[in-house]
């Protein structure tokens, strides 16, 4: 039986993204002082350097900066989901997030591809946002 894949851990400034995560949606804090979207969450803001910030769910769609096709496993872990890709991709709300391009095939993957958030859970506490193509 394979290793079990690490989790995500919450802390103080994510709990709030990791919670709207399991609830299927993506969250994002945005500066109350220079209005910025930001990522990853952070207690200050690196625009303007403001500690205040709101949360705001964002759309979850977004365009694929980059990527690339993992044909070996970060561990042993991940072993049966080889080939799979990791991607880079700019959210409508101007932040950048790195996560699995998943229901795509390697072959099908392009820069500038636009996506949409889904869901998986991983457990009854914790989920994971990916990203999939939008038909």
């Amino acid at each position: 039986m394979p290793p079990a894949k690490p989790l995500p851990t919450a802390d103080q400034e994510s709990r709030e993204f990791w919670a709207g995560v399991k609830a299927r949606q993506l969250k994002l804090q945005r500066c109350l002082g220079c209005r910025r979207f930001r990522f990853y969450p952070r207690a200050v803001c690196p625009h303007c350097l403001s500690g205040q910030a709101e949360w705001l769910a964002a759309s979850g769609k977004g365009t694929v900066y980059s990527f690339t096709v993992c044909h070996r496993p970060a561990g042993e872990a991940f072993a049966a989901e080889v080939p799979y890709i990791v991607a880079l991709i700019d959210l409508a709300e101007g932040v950048r997030v790195m996560s699995n391009l998943v229901r795509c095939q390697p072959a099908e993957a392009r820069v500038g591809m636009p996506v949409e958030a889904v869901f998986e859970d991983l457990s009854d506490e914790i989920a994971l946002y990916k990203f999939r193509p939008v038909d």
